[in-house]
């Protein structure tokens, strides 16, 4: 089986073209191809395919196996790879995903995408379409309780749960024990994913993230996406600022007029190969 390396700021998945390729089992896949030593090392497993009402579609499995609804940064390695492989001309496209239907608009120099836009969608704040076991209309600075700490946590959901925390400093936060104990919580009946968010000011922001299904990874488009919509919901940022990610930067807007969530950002090929099994 043939498949494509790309990351989109560090946000690193194996990509496969369905057009060309059969998986059968894409959870198992992804769990063992996933593996870093043992296999080739990655956030997880995209599958590229074709689509009854889009462009295409984009199945996405983290690296534990389980799969996952969004993933933003993938959404522009997609828009690359159909783009630059000659799947498409189009530099406006439509792709399908367990999280909804998405715009992904690419800006081409020399025949090469150099960076895409994604349209995010609107954010769900509902808990119960997150989802997140709380009452209310919105899950605002809820007050958590993790090893005597008090974390006040702000939920949103781009097509994917995330829980959003404002900390001083994210850097010296240890994500190994807090993730998985945020992301297990009883109160997110599907896991969560969650990131460590620190204002800069309000034009810029500075994130860690853990992912639900793969552990601290360098970027996460749709968590990005969160941070936004809830700096904005807490008055801590504007709605349009830059995220600061460890694997690089993204800028952000959320739209007053469509209540959508845009972001803008590069995507890169790293590497071809073939998987024997």
């Amino acid at each position: 089986m043939h498949f494509t390396k790309m990351q989109g700021i560090g946000n690193d998945y194996i990509y496969v073209n369905c057009f060309e390729e059969e998986v059968t089992d894409p959870g198992r896949l992804a769990l063992v191809m996933s593996k870093p030593h043992f296999g080739i090392g990655s956030d997880g497993l995209v599958l590229i395919g074709p689509s009854d009402t889009a462009d295409f579609s984009m199945r996405i499995f983290n690296s534990d196996g389980s799969e996952a609804e969004m993933c933003g940064n993938a959404l522009r390695c997609i828009g690359k790879y159909v783009f630059e492989r000659g799947m498409t001309e189009k530099k406006n496209l439509l792709v399908e995903t367990k999280g909804g239907l998405k715009q992904v608009e690419l800006t081409v120099e020399n025949g090469r995408v150099t960076r895409a836009k994604v349209d995010m969608g609107t954010p769900e704040l509902n808990p119960k379409y997150i989802p997140v076991d709380l009452p209310g209309e919105i899950v605002l600075r809820h007050r958590l309780q993790i090893m005597g700490q008090t974390y006040f946590l702000t939920c949103v959901s781009m097509g994917n749960p995330h829980a959003v925390l404002f900390v001083r400093d994210p850097e010296v936060m240890d994500l190994t024990v807090l993730g998985p104990m945020i992301e297990h919580h009883p109160i997110f009946p599907r896991r969560t994913n969650v990131e460590f968010v620190r204002v800069i000011n309000k034009d810029i922001l500075q994130m860690r993230v853990w992912e639900r299904g793969a552990g601290e990874t360098l970027a996460c488009g749709t968590g990005a996406c969160a941070a936004l919509v809830a700096g904005v919901l807490t008055g801590q940022c504007n709605r349009t600022a830059q995220m600061k990610l460890v694997g690089g930067n993204l800028m952000l807007h959320w739209n007053a007029e469509d209540n959508h969530v845009y972001q803008t950002g590069p995507a890169e090929f790293v590497f071809e190969g073939e998987w024997n099994e």
